[in-house]
Parts: C-alpha cells; structure tokens; sequence
C-alpha cells in the first residue's frame, strides 16, 4: 500500500517532533492537509507555520526548541542561556535570542521571544548545539554567557551578572581561561577583571 499524504505528515512529524508548513512543500503536500489533520485531532497547531503531535512529551526547555525552530539561526543568550546551564534562579518569561546586527527580525506569536542584535565575533563565538525536542537549539557557551551577561549589565543587572558568575565558577561550569577570553571577545575584560580576580 501506498502511504498518503496524511500518512507522510504524521511520519515527518514523529521524527522531527514537529513540523513546519514550509516542509509540506519539499514532499510535494498542499498545506491544507495541516488543516484537515488538525480536524482531525491529529495534529496540534501550536503557533504560527509550527505543528506537533497531541502527546507529544514536553520538556521545561520546550520554548527553546520552539524558537529553535522558528529561528534556526538565532542563538539562545544571556538570560534563558543562563536558565539552559542553570546559572541563574530566573525563569524569564520571554526566550533571550542572538541575532545578527542586519538579520531580518521575524514576526513571532509563540513563544515570547526577546531579540538581541550581536555582531561580528561576539555573535559566532562560544555557540553549542544542543537537541531539544528533536530540534537543533544554539545556545552559548557558559562562559561566553557570563561575559554577554557582563556587557549587557545595564539591561539584566549587574546583579545578575555577578550571581551567574559565582554560579559558574562553583558548578566549574568553565574555567578561569574561558571565562578571560569570552570577555576578551566581549569586550569586557576589564570591567570584569576585578570580579575574576575575587574568585581566585
């Protein structure tokens, strides 16, 4: 027997844990199966071209892999990167997203996303992949997310700064070396020298 197109989206979307309008069309799928599968019960539509199985098992990370897919060159930053290496006791309503300086913004409903222009080195260096979900998430580095932390002080706190620092530190989460040169490529050596020099 032959599979049907409701056969394939299903398929698709047990793999990758989601599926995206846009994928319909390298199968060869008219979107409106979406429509009738979600009819049907089968499928849910859980923001804007994003759609995912009824029991699908999600995860207390679940936003990031949802930005992740709606910004796939976007990378997770200052305080939901701090939340991902559990450096912080935050738990920011919004998902932190590095972009480039003149990459187009995009219109999202869900989840909350809060967007931060990088440039440059600061916006390539200190990037991991991690699987969320069966989506590729970028988030940065511990370290490297201690020094975003330290330059945008002004905009999360210096207290915030200071407390995933510690943070890190005693969770060894980066060493001393790491950290120096995430500040380098932020430029925030100095501001951060005295601080650094406090834990050893």
């Amino acid at each position: 027997m032959s599979k049907t197109p409701f056969d394939t989206i299903i398929q698709m979307t047990k793999k990758k844990q989601s599926i995206r309008s846009r994928d319909l069309t390298a199968e060869g799928i008219p979107r409106a199966y979406l429509g009738r599968l979600v009819d049907k019960g089968l499928l849910i539509h859980e923001s804007r071209g994003i759609y995912t199985l009824p029991d699908i098992e999600i995860t207390e990370l679940h936003d990031f892999a949802q930005a992740a897919r709606q910004v796939p060159t976007g990378v997770i930053c200052l305080l939901s990167a701090l939340r991902f290496h559990n450096l912080t006791t935050q738990n920011p309503f919004e998902v932190w997203v590095a972009i480039g300086g003149s990459q187009w913004k995009p219109k999202i409903e869900c989840p909350a996303i809060r967007f931060v222009r990088f440039s440059g080195t600061a916006l390539e260096y200190g990037v991991e992949q991690h699987e969320i979900e069966g989506a590729a998430v970028r988030v940065y580095s511990p370290a490297k997310t201690i020094a975003d932390c330290f330059k945008y002080r002004n905009k999360i706190g210096l207290d915030v700064a200071l407390e995933a620092l510690r943070d890190c530190w005693r969770q060894r989460k980066a060493t001393m070396d790491d950290i120096w040169e995430a500040a380098k490529v932020c430029r925030v050596a100095n501001v951060m020298r005295p601080y650094l020099e406090s834990l050893t």
